[in-house]
């Protein structure tokens, strides 16, 4: 905990968009006569999408509309944003430093470049006599807060997640859902000073033209948060079940808030727990908190294990040969693009191109897709990913690519593939979702719109559907496809640490 008392202070606003339930911004105002805000677009992280030919980027809209409210939030008693755009670890140092402050504020962010930056940072303002403060904010529990019996990190989930249920049921463990009374300290905000250079910059001063976040009508910033939350709450108990079915509205919608911190993760836990224990929630609010504790738990194998950044956290797993050459090129581009004529992977990347977000169940059916049916390395995927989701996170982006290529921690069996038929045919019943993205297959009957190349030539016909010119066929069998996967995963057996097939 930070000293009782300082005159000055800084928080550095980073995926944490919010004043409310803000842990660093709780610490600072509580323990400071003045606190300034800032927020910096960092150019570590923009001038590699720029280099890459990235103009439109919905994050970057998403982020400076939030910023935008989130300074108006601040004027209202008296505060405001700092907003720079250079690099962080250089920019933050000579700030704090022309502002006064005998301290800095952050949240804790446990990605490995994030960490490096912060070590940067708090050396730099160590030699200037600076005090570097950082605290958990997104996460309920991280790194050594939720052991085994033995001290160890876990890296089974289901164990896991029963020991972080039983830390909140535990004596205290309401303090880790208690949202931090910002409210109550705000008159210490100090209003930036007036210097251009200091206000929000315009989306094209960045290097970046509009995307077409708003005409997704995506909500942005705090009350777009809220306006989601309130609306899930009324559906909250059916998304045990409705969660898995793309064509239904199921999830939250909650992921991209929740990586950039417009919403607290207290309050939705919290919320999750009251509703359960009121008996209103349903099975759908345990498990609406299962998945909470499934982010916990991939940002806890993040921090003690920053090596599945880059590898696999099963080190035989890096020992398979994946697919490589001119043909693995051309399917790779045909999983980008839609079109590998399996309709649910193709309607699912369709998804993703299109507005940056893609439905749970899918990510898991066109992961496995990538990665046993074309034989493709997981951190293709992972990294087509990165750059093209919204709620891009990269604790839960590694955690979910890892877990369908059975190279992570609680992976599923190397021998479970999923088959993109079936999984549509269960979850896409009516073809709802495909005909939303493929209407082309709008015409299909639902019991070949899975399995186009099934359909009769009358069907097609009727359908006004030519296979090869309309619509492709499969690039790949799925049966053969399933029997390469088990040759190509049996390296892994051979290292002896393989799970048991079971019947």
């Amino acid at each position: 905990m930070p000293p009782s008392h300082f005159d000055t202070s800084l928080v550095w606003f980073r995926r944490d968009l919010r004043d409310t339930d803000h842990a660093a911004l709780y610490y600072a105002l509580s323990r400071s006569k003045r606190v300034y805000c800032a927020f910096v677009f960092d150019t570590d992280i923009l001038a590699p999408l720029l280099r890459n030919g990235i103009r439109q980027d919905r994050r970057i809209e998403f982020i400076r509309d939030s910023l935008a409210e989130l300074d108006r939030s601040l004027r209202r008693d008296g505060g405001g944003l700092i907003v720079l755009h250079d690099s962080a670890a250089r920019a933050i140092p000579p700030l704090a430093a022309r502002l006064g402050a005998q301290a800095v504020f952050a949240n804790t962010d446990y990605e490995p470049g994030a960490v490096a930056r912060d070590e940067k940072v708090a050396e730099s303002l160590q030699r200037d006599g600076i005090l570097f403060f950082s605290s958990k904010d997104q996460a309920i529990f991280d790194k050594d807060e939720v052991l085994s019996q033995a001290g160890k990190p876990f890296s089974v989930f289901t164990p896991y997640k029963n020991a972080w249920m039983a830390r909140l049921a535990g004596a205290g463990g309401d303090f880790f859902l208690r949202a931090y009374p910002v409210e109550k300290y705000r008159a210490a905000l100090a209003a930036p000073p007036a210097d251009a250079a200091y206000a929000l910059p315009s989306l094209e001063s960045l290097g970046f033209a509009p995307s077409n976040l708003h005409e997704l009508k995506i909500p942005t910033g705090m009350s777009g948060a809220d306006t989601l939350f309130e609306d899930f709450l009324g559906r909250i108990g059916a998304y045990g079940t409705a969660r898995d079915y793309p064509a239904v509205k199921g999830p939250s919608y909650l992921s991209v808030h929740l990586r950039f911190g417009t919403i607290s993760i207290r309050t939705l836990a919290r919320t999750a727990l009251q509703a359960m224990h009121a008996g209103h929630g349903g099975t759908g609010a345990a498990t609406w908190l299962s998945e909470l504790a499934w982010r916990d738990f991939y940002f806890m194998i993040l921090h003690h294990h920053p090596r599945v950044a880059t590898r696999a956290f099963k080190p035989e797993y890096d020992a398979i040969e994946w697919e490589n050459g001119r043909q693995a090129q051309d399917d790779f581009a045909a999983w980008r693009e839609g079109r590998t004529g399996y309709p649910l992977v193709d309607a699912a990347m369709l998804q993703i191109n299109r507005t940056g977000y893609m439905h749970n169940r899918l990510r898991m059916v066109v992961a496995s897709f990538l990665s046993k049916d074309l034989g493709l390395d997981w951190r293709w995927g992972e990294q087509y990913f990165a750059a093209h989701l919204n709620d891009f996170d990269l604790a839960a982006n590694n955690g979910g690519w890892q877990w369908a290529s059975s190279s992570g921690c609680d992976a599923q069996p190397y021998f479970r593939i999923f088959n993109p038929v079936t999984q549509s045919e269960k979850f896409d019943p009516e073809g709802k979702f495909i005909r939303r993205y493929l209407p082309q297959l709008a015409g299909l009957p639902d019991k070949r719109i899975h399995a186009p190349w099934t359909a009769t030539p009358d069907e097609l016909r009727q359908a006004g559907l030519a296979l090869g010119k309309d619509y492709p066929l499969p690039i790949v069998d799925h049966a053969l496809a399933r029997e390469r996967t088990l040759q190509r995963y049996a390296v892994v057996k051979q290292a002896g640490k393989a799970p048991q097939e079971a019947a």
